[in-house]
């Protein structure tokens, strides 16, 4: 008989691992505050650079884990009005005219990648710039910072996508991408130099989803999660069908390992991922899923939760 159960891991998943449902609601709340002053004000100032304002993260999606404490948004900028350089604080300071006295100026930070406001609470909210050229369906471009290539996105895409899966596997399809997020969050603490984005995780647990794995099971769903990865050796492209056929996929890229943005095809979410970081994802999914299988044997409890810490921390009690 397995010692650990569904149960068990439930229990933790709401005491430990999941972004309280208040929390994540005073997070919402603060997007809408944003985002209704600055539809105030695109309103009252026809022809204004930034269009409009969209909730995006794992907030947005329903997979956020306790430790959050940022939000993400989108704004979706008129594309002949961005500056081909200097975006990040052009925008900021568009943020700051569109807030005026809402907001402290200083609330708006310029940050690597984004705009960051930060409220009194200590919630901080990345407002990442889009370019819009007026696309369905939120489509827009992306800016990488490095290159200025243009990268096309669809936050409303994105957020169906997740959506889809949830309506068709309520509660546990969430649950178990929170799960291997924190077994994520579990192996940085480990290793400084492990690297496995979420985004990344959401769409290899999407594959099993949509291949049929049992996801109320969280045991077994993660034993699948963990299984997938040791035995491709993430060497498998993980691709999608919503938004676009397969056909539409490149040939091979070389890159080391390939799962591609549902939304766009050629977008290799794990194109930068180097063959070292590879092997230490396989080799910590390997960790796991043995430490799962022992866990399935053991005869006491204490042996039966040791097996589980190996891949939920030591927090897990059990």
């Amino acid at each position: 008989m397995t010692i650990i159960t569904v149960e068990d891991l439930a229990a933790f998943a709401v005491k430990v691992v999941n972004l309280a449902p208040e929390e994540a609601q005073a997070g919402r709340d603060r997007v809408n505050f944003l985002r209704t002053r600055l539809e105030k004000h695109i309103a009252e100032n026809p022809g204004f650079s930034l269009v409009k304002m969209l909730h995006a993260g794992s907030v947005a999606k329903g997979t956020a884990l306790a430790t959050t404490n940022d939000m993400d948004v989108v704004v979706y900028v008129r594309s002949d009005d961005a500056p081909e350089t200097g975006l990040v604080s052009w925008m900021a300071q568009r943020l700051r005219d569109a807030y005026g006295q809402t907001i402290n100026p200083d609330q708006v930070q310029e940050g690597v990648h984004c705009p960051t406001i930060t409220f009194a609470s200590g919630l901080s909210v990345d407002v990442v710039p889009v370019l819009y050229e007026g696309d369905a369906d939120d489509v827009g471009f992306l800016i990488a910072k490095d290159t200025g290539d243009r990268l096309k996105t669809s936050v409303t895409r994105h957020l169906a996508f997740i959506r889809a899966r949830k309506k068709a596997i309520p509660d546990h399809f969430a649950q178990v991408v929170r799960f291997v997020k924190w077994w994520v969050r579990v192996q940085k603490k480990l290793d400084s130099d492990f690297r496995f984005k979420s985004f990344m995780a959401e769409l290899i647990v999407s594959k099993l989803a949509d291949e049929g794995v049992d996801m109320a099971d969280y045991p077994e769903a993660l034993a699948r999660v963990f299984a997938f990865i040791v035995d491709t050796e993430l060497r498998e492209r993980v691709a999608f069908t919503d938004y676009y056929p397969a056909s539409d996929l490149p040939a091979q890229t070389g890159a080391v390992i390939e799962v591609f943005d549902p939304v766009n095809p050629d977008n290799n979410v794990a194109f930068r991922y180097t063959e070292d970081e590879r092997a230490r994802i396989v080799a910590a999914a390997e960790q796991a899923l043995d430490a799962i299988t022992e866990a399935n044997y053991a005869t006491t409890k204490g042996e039966a939760v040791a097996c589980w810490q190996v891949v939920l921390g030591t927090r897990f009690k059990g």
